[in-house]
């Protein structure tokens, strides 16, 4: 004897499962999500730690794990992180905040491509259709290494930006994450630096550390323009 057709409350409980796991879904999920991380950022307003300082009752190495994984999860919440890096250095010097920020930024990249990879990825792949996304995409794709280093040594694009486009990528998450680590140094120490120098602003270290922060914006610009160019013609 055939089996009975499955009753209605199961056929709409099935129903329901699918359009939950679905990539719109998905990445509607993912919208709120951030919206929320950036809201909660806005209220918190963790950039008074560079005028308040870090809690008296924290102190140390657990400190500086702290504010590695704060910063960490800041920077998934699009909070600047200039302003996190001259935080770092104000609070902790520019060799343990160094540290600190590297490996805040490190937890946050992550962040941010893990939820743009599980929840953004299959909605979004299918809308690359512009020819510059698509120049994008095949460079993340094929290149991830070696692109996002360029983008984190010539930091024009946005570091939350950065993220979410190579998440949405077929890039490779541990290329992502070296990248993301070695390529953020050279910048992300001169803010540090910047910020641990920030009541001598007339001292040789933190003038070095501002004219390399000009000098790379600058070369970020002319990256930029290159690359615009070349993604132009391709």
């Amino acid at each position: 004897m055939l089996e009975s057709a499955a009753p209605p409350a199961a056929r709409l409980a099935a129903r329901c499962a699918r359009t939950l796991v679905s990539p719109w879904s998905r990445l509607s999920l993912l919208v709120v999500v951030l919206l929320a991380a950036a809201t909660t950022m806005l209220l918190l307003q963790p950039q008074h730690l560079i005028a308040a300082g870090w809690p008296p009752q924290l102190s140390g190495v657990s400190a500086v794990v702290l504010f590695a994984a704060a910063y960490g999860g800041c920077t998934a919440a699009f909070v600047p992180r200039p302003l996190l890096n001259l935080a770092a250095g104000a609070l902790f010097g520019s060799q343990a905040g160094l540290g600190a920020a590297i490996a805040g930024t490190v937890l946050g990249a992550g962040i941010a491509f893990g939820l743009g990879r599980g929840l953004g990825q299959s909605a979004l792949r299918p809308l690359l259709r512009g020819r510059w996304l698509k120049a994008a995409d095949g460079q993340l794709s094929r290149h991830g290494f070696r692109s996002m280093l360029a983008i984190r040594l010539f930091p024009g694009v946005p570091f939350a930006a950065a993220n979410y486009c190579a998440a949405v990528s077929r890039m490779g998450w541990l290329p992502f994450l070296v990248a993301t680590g070695l390529g953020s140094i050279p910048n992300t120490a001169a803010y540090v630096v910047a910020g641990s120098e920030a009541s001598s602003p007339t001292s040789p270290t933190f003038l070095i550390a501002m004219g390399f922060i000009a000098l790379s914006g600058l070369g970020a610009a002319v990256v930029a323009w290159r690359k615009r160019h070349r993604l132009s013609g391709a």
